[in-house]
C-alpha cells in the first residue's frame, strides 16, 4: 500500500460530530475495505471559521481507494497527496491528562 495525507477542511461543526464520522471511518476501513485503505493517525485542527477539519494519514492501494473510503463514510477529502517519504524526528507527542491538585 502507499501512503497518503488527506486535508478535509472543515466537516465538522464540533469534536462531538468528529468522534461520530471517526466511528464510521474506521467501521468501514476495518470491515468493509480492509484489504484497500487503512487508517493510520489524524491531526485535528481548528479552521479559520471555527469549523473542525484533519489532515489524516492514510494507506491505500491508490488515490481512489482512499477516495471510496471517503464517499462511503460520507466527509470530504479535498486534497489527496501521495506521500513521498518520511522523516521521523520525534515521535507524534502523546497528549497527556494534566493532574491538578
Amino acid at each position: 500500500m502507499k501512503t497518503f495525507v488527506i486535508r478535509r477542511t472543515g466537516n465538522w461543526k464540533n469534536t462531538d460530530e468528529l468522534g461520530v464520522t471517526a466511528g464510521v471511518s474506521a467501521r468501514v476501513g476495518n470491515e468493509e475495505m480492509p484489504d484497500q485503505v487503512r487508517w493510520i493517525r489524524s491531526y485535528v485542527v481548528t479552521e479559520p471559521d471555527g469549523r473542525i477539519g484533519t489532515v489524516c494519514i492514510y494507506q491505500g492501494v491508490d488515490e481512489a481507494a482512499i477516495r471510496e473510503h471517503a464517499r462511503r463514510v460520507g466527509m470530504s477529502a479535498e486534497q489527496i497527496v501521495p506521500v513521498l517519504d518520511t522523516v521521523v524526528i520525534r515521535e507524534d507527542p502523546v497528549k497527556q491528562e494534566e493532574a491538578y491538585a
